[in-house]
């Protein structure tokens, strides 16, 4: 736990040393931790920072993970609706396409961003910055990059269609035959990849490793 200490004291000290917490603002020096260890704010408790082990090597095989899942999470059939002897296959790229030939040109577009196009965007940023550091090349444009990453987070929105998913699953069990397709075991898959990914790709070490400090992000 990083120690506040004294104000003045505060004062001498590099701001390469010192950290405020998010929530409360408090100031403290920033503590040495070591593999696996949290950082918490005296005050409130809340997470600084943490030192991920194998940061590098465990982030990337989430990243390849998660784009291998990419594809058939949008474009395999989510679920198979069986109404009137008729059967239609449901894709993410399909429901865009249907709010697009319904005239809904607007919503289709925020669709298409938040469901497809930021999500891998932003493991395509991801990628390239843990490329960066482990190749220790173009750090510079890491550090734009990750920076860009940081601005997407909240348009990638992928639990809210998923929840938009199991709402029409719901809702439409009553009216007809439905057969869960393996898109949605891919898109379940993708969603908690990029979850356990934000858990690991810990921002204080990948900031430090872009910056050029010597953190051992890959051991």
């Amino acid at each position: 736990m990083p120690n506040p200490a004294d104000p003045e004291a505060l004062a001498q000290l590099p701001l390469s040393e010192l950290v405020a917490c998010h929530e409360c603002d408090l100031l403290m020096r920033k503590a040495t931790l070591r593999n696996d260890e949290k950082a918490l704010c005296p005050r409130c408790g809340y997470e600084l920072y943490a030192h991920r082990h194998n940061l590098v090597s465990r982030s990337l095989a989430l990243v390849l993970a998660a784009l291998l899942l990419y594809i058939p999470a949008n474009f395999l059939p989510i679920m198979q609706l069986h109404l009137l002897g008729q059967t239609s296959d449901d894709t993410v790229w399909s429901g865009v396409l249907g709010l697009y030939n319904s005239e809904m040109r607007g919503i289709a577009v925020v669709v298409f961003l938040c469901s497809m196009a930021i999500p891998l965007l932003k493991l395509l940023c991801q990628l390239a910055v843990l490329l960066s550091i482990r190749l220790d090349f173009g750090r510079s444009y890491g550090l734009l990059i990750y920076r860009i990453y940081h601005h997407l987070r909240e348009w990638g929105m992928l639990e809210v269609y998923f929840m938009g998913v199991l709402v029409a699953i719901v809702k439409l069990a009553d009216m007809a035959q439905l057969s869960i397709g393996l898109g949605l075991f891919c898109f379940i898959s993708l969603l908690l990849v990029q979850v356990w990914l934000e858990v690991v790709m810990a921002p204080h070490q990948i900031w430090q490793a872009l910056s050029g400090e010597d953190i051992h992000a890959g051991d």
